[in-house]
C-alpha cells in the first residue's frame, strides 16, 4: 500500500479519535485554519464544527465508533462509521431521551500534508430520529428542511 496513502487515512482517522477521546486542542491541532464541514444541512467553520463535536460528546454517554471501510485515493479519504452510544444530553435542540442509539454514516476528509482541509458528512438522521423517537427530531428536521430555519452555529468552548 502506498506510504503517503497510509498518512493521510492516519491523519484522518486521527480527527475521529481525538472527537472519541475529548482531545480539544488535538483536534485543534490536526484542522487547518480554514478548515469547513458541510454535512446534513449544514456548513461549519473549523471553531463551529469543533463546538458541535463538543456538544455531540456531552450528549452521548460511553460513545464509540467502528470504522468499517477506510479508502484513500488522493488528497481524499472517506470512511464508513458506526457510532454507538446513550443519548444523556441535549443534542441538536432535542431533550434527552435517555435511550441507546446506533448511528451511522460517511465521512470524505481531504488532507494536505498533516491537517484536514474540508470534510463532507452524510448521517443516517432518519435512522437515528427513529431509534430516538420520531418526534424527538421531527421538529428540527421540519424546521431545517421545510423551513429552512437553521439553528444558531454551535459556539466552541476553550479546550
Amino acid at each position: 500500500m502506498n506510504q503517503e496513502l497510509e498518512a493521510k487515512k492516519k491523519v484522518a482517522l486521527s480527527v475521529s479519535r481525538a472527537i472519541l477521546e475529548g482531545e480539544w486542542a488535538r483536534l485543534d491541532g490536526l484542522l487547518d485554519t480554514g478548515f469547513t464541514y458541510t454535512g446534513d444541512g449544514v456548513v461549519y467553520t473549523r471553531d463551529e464544527y469543533i463546538g458541535f463535536m463538543q456538544a455531540l460528546k456531552d450528549a452521548m454517554a460511553d460513545m464509540t465508533m467502528e470504522f468499517t471501510h477506510v479508502l484513500a485515493e488522493g488528497d481524499l479519504v472517506s470512511i464508513r462509521f458506526i457510532t454507538r452510544a446513550k443519548n444523556v444530553g441535549k443534542f441538536m435542540g432535542a431533550p434527552a431521551t435517555k435511550k441507546n442509539v446506533v448511528i451511522t454514516g460517511q465521512f470524505t476528509r481531504r488532507i494536505e500534508g498533516d491537517r484536514v482541509m474540508q470534510e463532507w458528512q452524510t448521517t443516517d438522521l432518519l435512522g437515528l430520529m427513529t431509534q430516538m423517537g420520531f418526534g424527538t427530531l421531527f421538529g428540527y428536521s421540519l424546521a431545517v428542511g421545510l423551513f429552512k430555519k437553521q439553528a444558531p452555529p454551535p459556539a466552541r468552548r476553550p479546550a
